[in-house]
């Protein structure tokens, strides 16, 4: 018998199971889809753990709980900690200047840089997050299935909805559990082979128009991503948006342009107006939801505060109730 019933196995349900099996209940985690694949939007993240780089944008609360986004990963799958770098090119130096000014928790390297990453050709300085992490997002999923699975908790494949469900639900659907004040916004990624280059860290290209950053997923692969459209439209990646993301990659490095392109992806992340998540309680209901770009930055701290309501009755600062 189940304490608590998750909907959605994306990475704010499978976080939610597994803080809530470390707490001492024992929940039930259905999807329409079973197992997290290419069908949510989960499967096309960056994978990113980058708190101080968000906060050029993002609200301090975001900045507070990324920081212990690495720790609680490193307990269910692998996390590189080699930090990540922010660059510009030359014409774009005062974008780099204005992040700066905008962030905490980086150093500027000038001299330094090619000792950090040799195989950086373009850029001469760069702001480096040495506290910052990165994971391979499809691994982190599998890897966190898998641990729940251990746990006698198994993603059972279904059709629910929180009204046919008796007792405490957890509702983890992103777009799908349709609340008040939650909004679409379009993001789109590519994925290149390039084994001629190698790069360890994650790199973001600063461009007054076309923003980029660069992942390694490791043997020669690089995910590129993403953009940001405030948009509900599910239809493949566009042209347009393909075209943008290639010609940052182009100038940032040209051998980009003899890179063989494994995969392209496009999805919805659902997103708050201060685009900050929220544990959102509505009767016996709990929703996570709101995860914006920060999904697997902030699932972490989403599932702790809905497990530490359920166990404790304690309202996080990320609790509302509706």
């Amino acid at each position: 018998m189940a304490d608590v019933t998750i909907i959605g196995a994306g990475v704010a349900g499978l976080w939610a199971a597994w803080m809530l099996s470390k707490a001492g209940l024992t929940p039930r985690l259905i999807d329409r889809n079973g197992a997290p694949g290419a069908h949510g939007c989960s499967w096309w993240a960056g994978g990113m753990l980058a708190p101080y780089c968000e906060g050029a944008v993002a609200e301090p609360v975001i900045v507070g709980h990324g920081q212990n986004a690495a720790r609680a990963w490193a307990e269910v799958t692998q996390v590189s900690r080699r930090g990540s770098l922010v660059v510009a090119l030359d014409r774009d130096t005062k974008e780099l200047a204005r992040f700066g000014r905008r962030t905490t928790g980086h150093a500027m390297i000038t001299d330094g840089l090619r000792q950090l990453e040799p195989d950086l050709h373009g850029p001469g300085q760069a702001l480096f997050f040495a506290d910052e992490a990165h994971l391979d997002p499809r691994a982190a999923l599998s890897d966190l299935v898998a641990a729940l699975a251990a746990r006698g908790i198994d993603v059972e494949t279904g059709e629910a909805t929180p009204e046919e469900i008796d007792g405490p639900v957890i509702d983890a659907r992103g777009m799908a559990a349709d609340l008040p004040g939650l909004r679409a916004v379009r993001g789109e990624m590519v994925v290149l082979k390039a084994g001629d280059i190698s790069l360890t860290r994650p790199v973001r290209l600063l461009h007054p128009r076309h923003p980029l950053y660069i992942v390694p997923r490791g043997d020669g692969v690089y995910m590129l991503g993403a953009t940001q459209i405030e948009s509900a439209d599910r239809r493949g990646i566009s042209a347009r948006s393909l075209l943008e993301l290639l010609s940052a990659a182009y100038a940032l490095d040209a051998r980009f342009a003899e890179a063989e392109v494994l995969e392209t992806g496009a999805d919805l992340r659902p997103a708050f107006a201060d685009n900050v998540p929220r544990v959102v309680r509505r009767g016996r209901v709990l929703h996570l939801n709101g995860l914006f770009r920060h999904g697997y930055l902030m699932a972490p701290a989403l599932a702790k505060q809905a497990a530490d309501f359920l166990t404790m009755g304690i309202k996080g600062d990320l609790f509302h109730e509706d």
